[in-house]
């Protein structure tokens, strides 16, 4: 691929003067990255004054992540990985950031907190990484935070809304996504007082991320002098929700919360309907969002709603100049369609190349931390906003509710704050 278009540096150029196929996409990555054996150290200086850091050198700075290429939800991981790698090489092949090239190094944690432990401690003691970059899932962060935040190593926009990744406040950590507990609150209000529900009820993963959405929905409600009328708890794994659908049905819901993924999201609506039971509301967020769920063949996800902070984007619409071509050269490279993740991870690549680009030739961890928190007023290519600040790192603090019709999605409400 060749350097990047004119149309992309003008972009490029105009917002930063503001200062402010799974098996395809997989064999790509592996090109890139690898996923296992030996790296050299990289570089360490701290003799600045400044905190320690790690994995810059004269001419390369090295990055991570731990994701999900060969489980449950390789759907995200395989993308998300795709859309990091597409930017990050763009930039390597324009010669790179203050003359160093970005080195990413992946490892594959199958959705596993065992195989995710490894991986940081592989990604952290031995590849040496600057930073960790859209590491994927909820329970999988959580394994890898403590130990990763005391090695100095920034958690830059994981792939999960979990509250953890930016409470209690940190400066190594940076999310450019809705934190589930904020945006289901603002759920819950919504779907009471725009849509008159009465009857709330919880279906949800028996993990850490189910347990922080049911909070999430039990606070709310309590604050509106309401409770949860009934819930129901799963493995991520499980595949029968008859007696949880059953349950739900007799305690009369009229609203259903989810904290699930695809799989078992449309597994729920499957059976939901199989069982005639269509005068609820599923209402979902960001882990629960995707173009497979609104395709689903049987219809099912019909009616579904969702909270996130992006919208899928169709090529069928209007779309930006931007990112029309932002999308052309997505599909050109990985030979389908971009979803929602693909462009949740090509901002977080490019978010933290204008960081390093911020941080001038002398990069260590303090001026990149500035870097990062001089990203007052960034817009991606679909004109969705970004912004942080000294203490403000969680970047966005709205969503947009959409709804599936006619097996795509469809915007209800563009901008819900929480």
């Amino acid at each position: 691929m060749g350097a990047v278009s004119v149309r992309e540096q003008e972009r490029m150029m105009q917002r930063r003067g503001r200062k402010g196929g799974v098996l395809c996409g997989l064999m790509g990555l592996l090109l890139l990255v690898g996923c296992g054996g030996d790296s050299a150290p990289s570089g360490q200086d701290g003799s600045d004054g400044g905190r320690p850091f790690q994995g810059v050198t004269d001419t390369e700075v090295v990055l991570g992540a731990h994701t999900d290429l060969s489980g449950p939800i390789a759907i995200w991981g395989v993308e998300s990985m795709n859309g990091l790698r597409m930017r990050f090489e763009e930039v390597n092949e324009a010669g790179g950031v203050h003359g160093r090239q970005i080195r990413f190094v992946v490892e594959d944690t199958q959705y596993q907190v065992p195989k995710a432990i490894s991986a940081g401690n592989k990604l952290i003691n031995r590849d040496k990484i600057f930073a960790m970059v859209l590491a994927l899932g909820t329970q999988t962060n959580n394994a890898v935070l403590t130990q990763q935040l005391e090695a100095g190593v920034p958690n830059l926009f994981p792939l999960t809304g979990a509250r953890s990744m930016n409470e209690p406040y940190h400066d190594l950590k940076f999310t450019q996504r809705g934190i589930y507990y904020d945006e289901v609150q603002a759920a819950v209000a919504y779907f009471i007082n725009e849509r008159q529900k009465q009857s709330v009820c919880v279906i949800h993963h028996d993990s850490e991320y189910g347990a922080e959405i049911y909070d999430a929905v039990e606070d709310q409600l309590a604050s509106m002098n309401m409770a949860i009328v009934a819930s129901s708890a799963h493995k991520p794994t499980e595949t029968e929700f008859t007696a949880s659908i059953l349950k739900l049905r007799n305690a009369g819901c009229d609203v259903v919360f989810l904290a699930t993924v695809h799989r078992d999201s449309i597994l729920i609506f499957e059976t939901a309907r199989k069982l005639g039971w269509d005068d609820v509301d599923f209402v979902g967020q960001n882990a629960a969002y995707g173009k497979v769920i609104a395709e689903v063949p049987s219809g099912a996800s019909e009616g579904y709603y969702c909270f996130a902070h992006l919208a899928a984007p169709y090529i069928e619409d209007e779309l930006p100049a931007a990112a029309r071509a932002w999308w052309d050269r997505y599909e050109a490279r990985y030979g389908e369609a971009p979803d929602i993740v693909a462009m949740e991870s090509y901002r977080a690549a490019d978010l933290v190349v204008l960081a390093l680009e911020n941080a001038g030739q002398e990069l260590s961890m303090d001026s990149f931390i500035a870097g990062m928190e001089a990203i007052t007023d960034y817009s991606d290519a679909f004109g969705y906003k970004v912004s942080f600040g000294p203490g403000d790192h969680q970047g966005v603090s709205e969503s947009v509710l959409s709804v599936v019709k006619d097996g795509r999605w469809q915007t209800v409400e563009q901008s819900v704050s929480y």
